[in-house]
């Protein structure tokens, strides 16, 4: 014999399974934010979506990194070749040294090899070196490790998940411009 209270969870998750096939489609799966809060899964997104593209981030397939909203966006063209779609977005989680805003391209590309900071890394898209001979560049730790921001050691990595970084690796092929904004 069930109590109330049992038929009440039962009734309330089969309201839920009943909506889940027959409600809207699920949002797209976006990676943890750099403080690692769940709720904040994809960065701000909630009801009203990912933030969008930042203004004068230039135009045509490319990638967009914001120092301040630790975010990337994968700009690409639509398919009628009318506009542009976000084919992905995702945080990041910089290391003690970011670049300087400004307009780059993906200028090396290592599918697995060891960051600045002597971590093992897969998935290196690297898009600018600075006169120090410090590199920048994204790439995902294979031990799913993030740079310490606060550390004495110059480096530029910009890490992401191992799935944003295989998303990052397929979507920015050598000679893709990456714009970095503030």
């Amino acid at each position: 014999m069930l109590t109330a209270g049992a038929l009440a969870v039962v009734a309330f998750f089969a309201y839920q399974a009943s909506a889940a096939v027959d409600g809207p489609s699920p949002a797209p799966s976006h990676s943890a934010s750099p403080s690692g809060d769940a709720a904040d899964a994809g960065g701000e997104e909630g009801e009203e979506g990912p933030p969008p593209v930042p203004a004068e981030s230039g135009t045509g397939k490319r990638v967009v990194y914001s120092l301040e909203q630790r975010r990337v966006w994968l700009v690409d063209l639509s398919d009628d070749g009318t506009g542009e779609v976000v084919a992905d977005t995702f945080t990041v989680f910089p290391s003690s040294v970011s670049p300087p805003p400004g307009e780059y391209a993906v200028e090396w590309r290592t599918a697995q090899g060891n960051g600045s900071d002597g971590v093992p890394t897969e998935h290196t898209v690297g898009f600018h070196q600075d006169a120090e001979g410090v590199a920048f560049g994204f790439s995902a730790a294979l031990d799913g490790s993030t740079p310490d921001p606060e550390s004495d050691v110059r480096t530029g990595a910009i890490r992401q998940t191992r799935a944003d970084g295989d998303t990052m690796w397929l979507f920015a092929t050598a000679g893709i411009p990456v714009i970095v904004v503030p």
